[in-house]
């Protein structure tokens, strides 16, 4: 008689915030399925449910505890973690039935707590993990994690005191990773960390071999070493160091995507120093300009905050100005918001939420427009995309190297129903609006 293997007991997620949350949500899950846990896709289906929550803004705090009431209401059995788990007094206030609280990746606690609520079934029959891990991306496109924390002290910012300062992966076990989900089918490779130019600082006298000879843990051999493993390689949450500059010719050579996601969050000195940033606006339109000039092709994104404490007029036309000369690709705009723990709740001058909206609004005009002739100029040229989704009707979703999943915009292709999601292809622009891009494959 066949042996009858029990059932696993199931584990649902839900995952919120930014990709390196998603990333612990990954290694999370890569744990328990290396333990004989099942994913379950809804609530009802699983035996105790995660939510990986995020806490950089009150706003997102508060998505973050209505997740974890609607699971307790749809499942009952709830595990939080993530970078609310450092306030889990608050959390068990308003939850008091949530099984356990750990904070941002402390994977053990929360493989443990798992392991409390439904115990696993060990298996000697079944190998459950792919060499690659789990992934809650698709195939084609994986987010490679190459630090924890942050040095910075921004004023607005709480993610040190959630997070640490800035310890660093040896270049070595981040280039396995990366060999890894290319064998396992990605074709892109976003590097994220809290600072992506500050890779390697702490342990920069650390050089790791690989493939024959040494890596020195730093910004730049990273990047490159990545390139030869993936076809395309997308840095985000860049700080515009001089030390960036050696980057860019990888990007005119093909080695790297010509794209650099950089967190401006403003362009005013006097806002700039009160968040306690970089404030030399001048040096940085300088180094765009010197950018371009090697990697004419490069693609800007960033992101600004309105309605920061002590923000006047003046200092708002004085960033619209700035993003006229700037001429930045893509860009996000919020509004301020006060978040527990940050320096910048002391600050004076508060602006007022209807001043607050109508600068939104004007930002984003202003970044339309820009944005808006950026692609008009595309019309006609051929780019690579890399495919999302191919429809039904003969239709394809992608993005060109100027596009990052989920934040940027995308390719919309006619005649396309014989591509395939993963595939990077010639594409002629056929049209454009103010952030997509329309065309035709030409393989």
């Amino acid at each position: 008689m066949a042996t009858r293997l029990p059932s696993p007991p199931r584990v649902g997620m839900v995952s919120l915030g930014c990709p390196k949350n998603l990333v612990d949500s990954e290694r999370i899950l890569t744990k328990l399925r290396s333990d004989g846990y099942q994913m379950s896709p809804d609530y009802a289906g699983a035996d105790v449910v995660l939510v990986n929550t995020c806490g950089f803004l009150d706003s997102a705090k508060e998505e973050s505890l209505e997740a974890i009431g609607e699971a307790i209401a749809e499942n009952g059995r709830v595990i939080v973690t993530g970078c609310m788990g450092q306030e889990a007094e608050t959390i068990r206030a308003r939850f008091p039935q949530v099984l356990a609280v750990t904070g941002a990746h402390q994977y053990e606690q929360v493989v443990d707590a798992v392991h409390e609520a439904a115990p696993p079934i060990p298996s000697p029959f079944v190998d459950l993990v792919p060499e690659s891990g789990l992934k809650l991306t698709p195939r084609h496109y994986s987010y490679l994690k190459i630090s924890e924390g942050c040095n910075h002290r921004c004023s607005f910012c709480i993610i040190p005191s959630i997070r640490g300062d800035l310890v660093s992966r040896r270049p070595d076990a981040i280039l396995r990773e990366a060999e890894k989900l290319v064998a396992a089918g990605t074709k892109e490779l976003l590097v994220i960390s809290q600072d992506t130019s500050a890779y390697g600082i702490d342990i920069r006298r650390e050089p790791r071999a690989w493939k024959g000879r040494e890596v020195v843990p730093h910004m730049t051999d990273l990047a490159r070493e990545l390139g030869r493993i993936a076809p395309w390689v997308r840095l985000h949450y860049v700080y515009p160091y001089p030390h960036v500059d050696s980057v860019i010719p990888l990007m005119a050579e093909g080695l790297v995507l010509p794209y650099l996601d950089i967190p401006f969050q403003h362009a005013s000195p006097s806002v700039l120093k009160a968040m306690k940033r970089p404030a030399n606006d001048a040096k940085v339109l300088e180094r765009l300009r010197g950018w371009r000039e090697v990697c004419p092709d490069i693609a800007i994104r960033s992101s600004f905050v309105v309605g920061f404490p002590g923000e006047t007029e003046a200092d708002f036309q004085y960033l619209l100005d700035w993003l006229d000369e700037a001429q930045l690709d893509r860009v996000g705009a919020f509004r301020f918001e006060p978040v527990e723990g940050a320096a910048a709740n002391a600050l004076p001058d508060p602006v007022p939420e209807e001043v607050k909206e109508e600068r939104y609004a004007r930002i984003m005009e202003k970044t339309a427009a820009i944005s808006a002739a950026k692609l008009a100029a595309k019309i006609g040229r051929t780019i690579d995309v890399i495919i999302d989704e191919v429809g039904e009707e003969g239709g394809a979703t992608g993005r060109s190297t100027a596009d990052a999943p989920g934040i940027d915009g995308e390719v919309f292709l006619r005649d396309a129903g014989h591509l395939a999601q993963g595939d990077i292809i010639k594409v002629e622009v056929e049209d454009a609006d103010e952030h997509d891009l329309y065309g035709v494959p030409l393989t």
